[in-house]
C-alpha cells in the first residue's frame, strides 16, 4: 500500500529512520549535492537517537528486571534474556560506530562513493543502508570472496 487511503500520507513502509521519508532525486540533479548529503545526514543522525534511545530501555529495563531469582531456571532464563539483549546492544553499538563513520563520510564529502572502486553508491542503496561503504557489484565481490575463504 503506497498511501493510507483516508490521510493520503505515506505507509511506513515508505518511511526510513526517524519517520524521515526517502529522498526523491530531482531530474538532472548532482549526486550528492547539498540536498542529499542533508538528507542522509538527517538520516542518519535519527538512526544513531534511535539506537541510543534503544540502549537506554535496555540499560532501565535491566535494572528493573534485576532480580536474585531462588530458582535456578528463573535465574538462567533470566541471565539468557540478559545475554540476548547485550548480544543485540553490541550489535548496535558496532552499527552506532558505522554511522559516525558516514557522517564523517558527509562532513568531508566522501560519502555515496564505493570506497573500493569509486562510483557512485546510488541513492536507493544509500536509502535501504545508508551505513553501505560499497556500490553493489563490489559489495557482491566481496561476498564472494568471503564466501571462497569460509
Amino acid at each position: 500500500m503506497a498511501a493510507d487511503e483516508k490521510t493520503d500520507k505515506p505507509s511506513t513502509q515508505h518511511m526510513v529512520a526517524g519517520g524521515i521519508a526517502p529522498y526523491e532525486p530531482k531530474p538532472d540533479e548532482d549526486y550528492m549535492n547539498p540536498d542529499q548529503l542533508e538528507h542522509f545526514r538527517s538520516l542518519l543522525r535519527a538512526w544513531r537517537q534511535e539506537l541510543a534511545e534503544e540502549v537506554d530501555r535496555t540499560v532501565g529495563h535491566m535494572r528493573q528486571d534485576a532480580s536474585n531469582f531462588a530458582d535456578p531456571a528463573d535465574r538462567a532464563t533470566q541471565e539468557e534474556e540478559f545475554g540476548l539483549e547485550l548480544r543485540s546492544r553490541d550489535r548496535e553499538r558496532k552499527l552506532s560506530k558505522k554511522i559516525n563513520e558516514a557522517l564523517r563520510k558527509i562532513d568531508t564529502h566522501d560519502y555515496g562513493y564505493c570506497e573500493t572502486c569509486g562510483v557512485e553508491i546510488g541513492i536507493r542503496r544509500l536509502e535501504a543502508r545508508p551505513t553501505a561503504t560499497m556500490c553493489i557489484d563490489c559489495k557482491q565481490l566481496d561476498e564472494i570472496k568471503e564466501k571462497q575463504r569460509a
